[in-house]
């Protein structure tokens, strides 16, 4: 009788969900290589074997060695050390950025579906013209205009990808909001605030999730992009791309002092978009009898 009681039973959607995600490969080896890349983030004092500020014109352009394991760079700075540091600073970047975006974005996309009319039109055409321009010549734009700094990078990056969350949240929005539970809920008194954030906002909730782990891989990429044009970290930062922007004069003397830092960024990358493709296939509802 229990075993027919917890047949009947309702599960819990996000209890499936993470159940179908454990279950993707895809999925899994997303969540191993973001895991690594936090752990490196979070003991970088005690995985980095040099100071990644540590200058040594007599080692310059040291091959890997047991005692620099990825080689050293044109100032004789051990590149895993800077590499195990930079790691920081992509998450940050990520997080950081794509946090403005989802923020602002979920705001603006719940306003403009939840209300329509005049309102709807003028946040969906300011959303249209920065979705006409691409993403990283208004990141150039808006970094040259505030000033080569790390901090505006992320700033830059964080505007330019809140058009995507204010359309999803904005679909969501439209095709729900005039559903008899909705209905019911404004006979009952709900305030519109409540419908939007009690009734609204949770039904976005799965695609915000798919879209915010893609758009965290898409911020790093971002932030590599503007530092290796001089636009982002600026030396003696250890970031990924800016490490990638000082090797350019160095790539058939030294292609080391390239390549780990562009590998370093691949992976970060794959890890954050396999874990979105991953939980893209497990909140899909037509994946629920898989």
């Amino acid at each position: 009788m229990s075993k027919l009681e917890n047949k009947n039973r309702p599960s819990n959607p996000w209890y499936e969900a993470g159940r179908r995600l454990l279950k993707s490969r895809i999925g899994v080896l997303g969540i191993v290589f973001i895991g690594v890349l936090l752990l490196v983030a979070l003991f970088a004092p005690l995985l980095a074997p040099h100071d990644p500020f540590e200058q040594n014109i007599m080692m310059r352009y040291q091959a890997p060695s047991s005692e620099y394991l990825l080689g050293t760079d044109e100032m004789g700075r051990d590149i895993l050390s800077r590499i195990i540091y930079g790691s920081r600073i992509s998450l940050q970047v990520g997080l950081f950025s794509i946090g403005i975006a989802l923020v602002t974005g979920v705001f603006l996309g719940l306003l403009a579906g939840y209300y329509g009319g005049v309102l709807d039109m003028l946040i969906m055409r300011v959303m249209d013209v920065m979705l006409a321009f691409p993403a990283i010549l208004l990141a150039i734009a808006i970094v040259a205009i505030l000033g080569p700094q790390l901090r505006n990078a992320m700033l830059a990056i964080g505007i330019i990808n809140i058009p995507r969350f204010a359309r999803i949240v904005r679909s969501s929005a439209i095709s729900i909001k005039e559903s008899e539970y909705i209905a019911a809920a404004r006979m009952m008194g709900a305030s519109d605030v409540r419908i939007i954030f009690y009734h609204l906002l949770p039904n976005a909730m799965a695609p915000l999730i798919v879209q915010t782990t893609l758009s965290i891989a898409t911020a790093i990429l971002e932030a590599a992009a503007l530092s290796f044009l001089g636009l982002g970290a600026q030396p003696p930062t250890p970031e990924w791309g800016a490490m990638l922007s000082d090797a350019r004069s160095s790539l058939q003397r030294a292609p080391w002092v390239a390549t780990f830092p562009g590998l370093a960024i691949i992976f970060g990358v794959l890890g954050f978009n396999l874990l979105g493709d991953g939980l893209r296939d497990a909140l899909d509802p037509k994946m629920k009898n898989a």
